[in-house]
């Protein structure tokens, strides 16, 4: 693949360097924000060899690149002088809506824990996997496996403030300081309270208790603490700005956390994990088919980055993700449908450029084949959202689900063993196998 040639059509087609505003990447779509649309060639980005699908999504100009190129031709384009580099995200939140802002934001702020969290859903998975085997550990080996396995999520909610500290342009390290006092050992522990096992603080008629199990809380909080501390810096003095902005700041998030926005945001939380846990347990599999059918749907939208609170609050409260498996199920239908889809086209490089679409989607990203392939047809995508109706309500009435969060498809492979791996195998062939079917019965050969 010749990047430079990429890049240079690509900047042909889009109005030259000068018409770019912002320029920015993901896992495998260059994202460009102009200055004037009228000079953009959609017709022509979409047939630039190296360029797998072109869509124009809350004002900006998305190019499908692949995984490991997409930066390539990045790093390119942005070598130009004059340009805007990725710095900048508000600036990419203007074209949002408030909702699609809120639930982006929020998402940002829980991605840099996914690596973390990834690590140690396998570590889970491989501790499982060596207890079926009837493995038993000695002591000390187990207590250094239940350090490698839980202490993510002992300190979960001071890594999510600490993230959204950074993300919100605070100082970060003000963030662990909050985050890590929300579930001080100093603080009556919520589950403990939960159960009866100690009391709450009381203050007048305000009861106070420990942050741990939150997610939702958390985020809120690194929000208001960051605007907190930009706002303080306004205004204080530069001579004592090191002193009484981080003190200030602690104190004011600290009885805003503890004495409104923890237990009103604890409260919204529940409900919400309440509300999704009904749905996807609804009996004989149906809300797994619900989700399993939609949710490729939701990454079109870009409402699926809502999901991660769901993902994360799951394994914080129950120790599994049953969305992990959902979002592979549905994955797996989309696959099979684009495979069936792509080997009836007769064009050699049409079916070759599909195919090289497909791949990404085994290693968990999936916007090439919606965007490259399925989309293109609508009873090829509506064949992949029937295979994932299926494998999703196989993989509820199987309880197909793990301890991890982030990786999905091929990769989330070692987070099962000892996780019901079978189930797991069966589920992706299901969603693929009727993807393929139904792909065969619905659409005509090309």
């Amino acid at each position: 693949m010749d990047f430079n040639k990429i890049a240079q059509e690509i900047l042909q087609n889009i109005g030259g360097k000068d018409n770019i505003a912002v320029i920015e990447h993901c896992a495998t779509r260059l994202r460009i924000m102009v200055k004037d649309s009228s000079l953009v060639n959609s017709e022509n980005l979409k047939t630039i060899d190296g360029v797998k699908g072109y869509f124009l999504q809350s004002g900006q100009h998305q190019l499908i690149i692949g995984t490991g190129k997409v930066n390539k031709v990045f790093n390119i384009i942005n070598s130009s002088e004059n340009l805007k580099i990725d710095t900048t995200q508000q600036d990419t939140y203007n074209n949002l809506n408030i909702v699609q802002k809120i639930l982006r934001s929020l998402a940002d702020a829980l991605v840099p824990l996914i690596p973390v969290l990834v690590a140690t859903g396998i570590a889970i998975g491989i501790f499982n996997f060596i207890a079926e085997l009837g493995i038993i550990l000695s002591p000390e080996l187990l207590i250094l496996s239940q350090l490698i396995t839980k202490t993510v999520f002992i300190f979960l909610p001071a890594l999510v403030v600490w993230s959204t500290f950074k993300r919100f342009e605070g100082t970060p390290v003000i963030g662990m300081v909050l985050g890590l006092m929300l579930i001080s050992p100093m603080l009556p522990n919520t589950f403990e309270v939960s159960n009866g096992i100690t009391e709450p603080l009381k203050i007048g008629l305000f009861e106070i208790k420990g942050f741990q199990g939150t997610i939702l809380p958390a985020l809120i909080v690194g929000v208001l603490g960051a605007k907190i501390e930009k706002w303080i810096k306004s205004w204080m003095p530069g001579i004592i700005d090191l002193v009484f902005t981080p003190l200030l700041t602690i104190v004011t998030s600290l009885v805003a956390s503890f004495l409104i926005l923890g237990p009103l945001f604890s409260t919204i939380e529940n409900l919400i994990l309440m509300l999704f846990h009904y749905i996807i347990t609804l009996p004989f599999g149906i809300g797994g088919a619900i989700f399993g059918g939609a949710q490729q749907a939701l990454t079109i939208t870009g409402l699926h980055h809502s999901i991660m609170l769901i993902e994360t609050s799951y394994l914080l409260h129950n120790g599994i993700n049953p969305m992990n498996a959902l979002i592979t199920a549905s994955m797996a239908g989309q696959a099979g449908a684009a495979i069936a889809y792509a080997m009836s086209i007769k064009n050699k490089k049409e079916r070759a450029n599909k195919f090289s679409s497909i791949v990404p989607c085994f290693f968990g990203i999936t916007e090439p084949l919606l965007f490259g392939v399925t989309l293109s047809n609508t009873k090829v995508f509506i064949s992949g959202m029937i295979g994932g109706a299926l494998a999703g309500a196989f993989a509820m009435l199987f309880n197909v689900a793990p301890s991890v969060m982030g990786v999905t498809f091929i990769p989330a492979i070692p987070a099962y063993l000892g996780n019901n791996l079978l189930g797991y195998l069966a589920m992706i062939a299901i969603g693929m196998g009727t993807g393929m079917i139904m792909t065969k019965i619905l659409v005509r050969q090309k």
